[in-house]
């Protein structure tokens, strides 16, 4: 039986399976920051003489807007918030320790200082970058998927999943390609990585609508709880409330 809550009513403690999927949550976004600096090309796609780029972080990156549906949608706005939150700090705390490690003396029998570098001297500069942009990006996704269900009643997932990312991707990634590639790689090459990242994800949310379908109904059924944002305070900085009301 699945009982619909208010969210300041649900208690994350008492869910079975959200801190699990915050841990995922967390691993496929630091991931995501690791293999973020590489631009690829997709193969066998042309449009107008150009070839399709984007960021390595982009093949990964938009599961966790998925992630931010499922957390929005089954556990509420609170919820996702929380998730953000620690997502955000878990990104800070990998970049110090990375540029920790790169700064530390390297023993003089250990060769790879160069390429150990090339990977970890410059992710801070991309962190920030994936840092705002992943903040704007989540909180506009997660407020637009939770006033959505509200408008529609519930119904119509899709229209939430879809509509958010729609949202909650362009902010994202017109923040993150700015930051991260202005100064590194010419305009035209950012133009590209922000229109084909954007509609790549996009279309990645469509395409993965199914699977979202099949996990949120799941979840709702083994929580038993389908929670709805009626008299929530959208204020990303009140996070410490959810901590305490756990």
């Amino acid at each position: 039986m699945i009982r619909r809550l208010i969210a300041r009513d649900a208690r994350l403690s008492s869910f079975r399976f959200y801190d699990l999927l915050v841990h995922v949550f967390v691993v496929i976004l630091l991931i995501s920051n690791l293999v973020g600096q590489k631009i690829c090309v997709i193969p066998f796609i042309h449009f107008l003489g150009h070839v399709p780029r984007v960021s390595g972080a982009q093949l990964l990156f938009p599961i966790t807007y998925i992630f931010g549906d499922i957390f929005t949608e089954v556990y509420g706005y609170g919820a996702s918030r929380r998730a953000i939150w620690i997502g955000f700090f878990a990104n800070i705390l990998l970049t110090l320790v990375g540029v920790f490690v790169v700064w530390f003396p390297a023993a003089p029998e250990w060769t790879n200082q160069k390429a150990f570098e090339s990977v970890f001297y410059i992710v801070p500069r991309f962190v920030v970058a994936s840092l705002v942009a992943f903040w704007l990006g989540e909180f506009t996704n997660s407020y637009t998927l939770a006033k959505m269900k509200l408008w529609t009643n519930g119904k119509w997932l899709w229209t939430r999943t879809v509509g958010s990312t729609i949202t909650g991707q362009f902010v994202d990634t017109t923040t993150v390609i700015l930051i991260a590639f202005i100064g590194r790689a010419s305009w035209s090459t950012i133009g590209s990585l922000i229109f084909w990242g954007y509609w790549f994800k996009v279309i990645y949310e469509v395409v993965a609508t199914p699977i979202t379908y099949w996990i949120v109904n799941n979840l709702k059924r083994a929580e038993g709880i389908d929670v709805y944002d009626r008299g929530t305070d959208f204020n990303p900085f009140a996070w410490m409330r959810d901590t305490v009301a756990l």
